[in-house]
């Protein structure tokens, strides 16, 4: 379980994060929405450590995770690119997570097994480097390396973006799968309020680093959010 507690993030006179209090409990899929600035990835940074708040607290499974590496061993992310190590080859890079995360060789087999539809033959065996594949296959390299170990918490910035069409139906076919295990905790963030929809139970609305709406999703919830964002009715959903 994630749990925030009067957690701020100013830079300078400016408030990046503002948060009250929020929980996010186990098992569930909770999406993030907000337009560019709102806090989204200032928000993922916190929950991750990569940056310190100005003041307040994050729990998870009821430990600070600034005072501890306890969470480290059943948390997942990406966020962009910065997070992969670029002068290596996917395999190099997908083994040294493996590592970390001291997996077997059956279980880092059964890993890349479980991929290699959502590598579409794009990513294993290409003898480059990571830098050199597109910004696309580098987010797929990310992903999936976010997921070695079957992490309890999972947390993607706009992991839809980049991807063609083909990639993002079998990410979401993924996503989905997670979502039958009751103990992983997905957090997403994303401007695609349609991709949101359909895979959170729950829907966080961020405006200047405040959660302004917290949403059950529902049969409503996709217009109810375009309303808020001032967006027509998308003419694929009618």
């Amino acid at each position: 379980m994630i749990e925030i507690q009067k957690l701020v993030k100013n830079y300078n006179k400016v408030t990046a994060v503002n948060i009250p209090r929020l929980i996010i409990p186990d098992g569930e899929s909770f999406g993030l929405v907000g337009n560019n600035g709102a806090g989204k990835t200032t928000l993922l940074s916190l929950l991750l450590d990569l940056i310190r708040p100005t003041g307040g607290t994050i729990l998870s499974n009821g430990k600070p995770v600034m005072q501890s590496d306890h969470w480290k061993e059943y948390t997942g992310a990406y966020l962009d690119q910065h997070m992969l190590i670029n002068f290596l080859t996917p395999e190099e890079y997908f083994q040294f997570i493996a590592g970390l995360n001291r997996l077997t060789r059956s279980e880092y087999s059964e890993f890349l097994e479980s991929f290699r539809e959502f590598f579409n033959n794009e990513i294993l065996d290409q003898s480059k480097y990571i830098r050199d594949f597109s910004q696309g296959n580098q987010k797929k390299i990310g992903i999936a390396a976010a997921m070695i170990g079957k992490p309890e918490v999972l947390i993607l910035d706009e992991p839809f973006p980049h991807l063609d069409p083909t990639t993002v139906i079998r990410l979401k076919e993924v996503l989905q799968n997670l979502r039958l295990r009751k103990n992983v905790a997905l957090i997403i963030s994303s401007h695609d309020l349609n991709h949101v929809t359909e895979l959170c139970d729950r829907i966080a609305v961020i405006e200047k680093g405040f959660i302004v709406q917290d949403l059950l999703t529902s049969g409503d919830t996709l217009q109810r959010l375009q309303k808020y964002f001032g967006l027509k009715e998308d003419p694929m959903t009618e």
